[in-house]
């Protein structure tokens, strides 16, 4: 079964597939953004944590290749990219791995294919992440189920210590309602205001330590943590 918390950003021009390749991976109950040109993936990709990007190589406005560059270096972020190409050739591919592609996937392809080199993409970063996750003065510890500001203990809940995760990992760029709830409660989500009682809480824990108000509410977006 496929992840249920993936959050995938499609970058491709052709809207038959890209309508095709949304559907299916939204079937699979994954939060799927698309981009229609490169100048657009762009953006949502600087604004926006994803666990993969899927782009395709040509592109009307940008060339991928370009976008890679830009994603992987120029951004500074650890996002896997999987390249989509007509490209087939070694040379083609040796480009795409030197501007930091991490996998291939030549058309035409199977859509079950995409999903699992997907999966096996979004789990390479965690092969590398400590135990625990330290930003500014906050410190979470996954192992130890602790978070400390500057050196003093945060008591929180389960589900606020599981939205802090998720906030800490996108730091400093926000993350989305819809993600959070997927994290919480998969595709079944309550139909009260309990999101919203949850970061009600997660922020009153964090205002009773720190020196100023940390996690914000980010219009028609979701949150965001600040200034640690």
């Amino acid at each position: 079964m496929a992840q249920a918390s993936l959050s995938v950003l499609v970058i491709e021009d052709n809207h038959a597939l890209a309508n095709q390749i949304c559907r299916f991976l939204e079937g699979v109950g994954w939060c799927i953004d698309y981009a229609a040109n490169g100048k657009e993936g762009l953006t949502l990709s600087e604004h926006y944590q994803f666990d993969v990007i899927v782009l395709d190589l040509n592109l009307p406005d940008i060339d991928g290749l370009q976008i890679c560059e830009q994603i992987k270096t120029y951004q500074k972020r650890t996002t896997p990219v999987l390249m989509l190409t007509a490209r087939d050739s070694y040379e083609d591919k040796a480009k795409g791995f030197a501007k930091g592609a991490d996998d291939y996937l030549t058309k035409p392809f199977d859509l079950r294919e995409l999903v699992l080199r997907c999966e096996a993409l979004s789990r390479r970063p965690e092969l590398h992440l400590d135990t625990k996750l330290e930003k500014g003065q906050m410190v979470l510890d996954t192992r130890a189920h602790q978070v400390t500001w500057a050196g003093t203990p945060i008591k929180l809940t389960n589900v606020s210590f599981q939205i802090l995760h998720k906030l800490l990992l996108s730091y400093p760029y926000p993350v989305t309602r819809s993600d959070i709830s997927l994290l919480l409660w998969g595709e079944t989500p309550p139909e009260s205001n309990a999101l919203k009682s949850h970061m009600y809480n997660l922020r009153k824990a964090l205002d009773a330590v720190t020196d100023s108000p940390k996690l914000h509410t980010i219009s028609s977006v979701g949150y965001q943590l600040k200034d640690l």
